[in-house]
């Protein structure tokens, strides 16, 4: 309970200081805490930002695979993945700023960007994973790096969504989603030899 609660002030803390801005002791007051609690719980603010972040990456990998399984019977299958898996939840802003907070604390800090880089690594692998998955059902094998396929969907997410935050009410971030994650998959894959195999033979009957 301590390590969760200390992670939600900590959240608004960041998204309303910016990671910088946030002092421990900011943290520790908005959730009633002492330094001493912090510190038997997180070494530092990067290693709490950390937890955060793996936090953040459960989520967004077990909507992923709710996507995938709900896609695998459905006609469309990668259009049918993008409708689900574009969906936003209620702390997208949240996690976006201080997300974007944290970029640019690493991208000045060797250690934190080699930590960083590890954890967007470990994700990217895992999306990779599931869009193999994914293309499997429909057929289709990569033709690349399927990490790099997830670099990309990463990249339309965070894109869509800061310009989105920048222009509430005029921008669909679930749209440029849902129109361009099933183009991507379809462009860097092609149909997979078993499914042409079984195509053929259907064919033949």
């Amino acid at each position: 309970m301590t390590t969760a609660r200390l992670l939600a002030s900590a959240a608004e803390v960041f998204a309303e200081r910016g990671f910088n801005g946030a002092s421990i002791g900011m943290i520790c007051e908005r959730g009633g805490f002492t330094r001493g609690a912090f510190y038997s719980n997180f070494a530092s603010k990067d290693e709490l930002f950390f937890a955060m972040f793996e936090a953040h990456a459960d989520v967004t990998l077990t909507r992923l695979r709710t996507a995938l399984e709900h896609a695998s019977g459905a006609s469309d299958p990668l259009q049918h993945f993008a409708s689900l898996a574009s969906r936003q939840s209620d702390n997208d802003r949240q996690w976006f700023l201080i997300s974007t907070e944290f970029t640019l604390y690493a991208i000045r800090n060797p250690a934190a960007a080699a930590a960083l880089a590890r954890k967007d690594e470990e994700v990217r692998q895992e999306i990779g994973r599931i869009f193999t998955e994914l293309l499997a059902v429909a057929g289709r094998e990569f033709v690349i790096d399927p990490a790099l396929v997830g670099r990309f969907a990463v990249a339309l997410r965070e894109g869509g969504n800061a310009q989105a935050f920048v222009e509430p009410g005029s921008l669909d971030a679930r749209l440029m989603e849902r129109l361009m994650l099933p183009t991507v998959l379809d462009a860097f894959s092609r149909a997979s030899p078993d499914s042409s195999s079984d195509s053929q033979r259907t064919d033949r009957q």
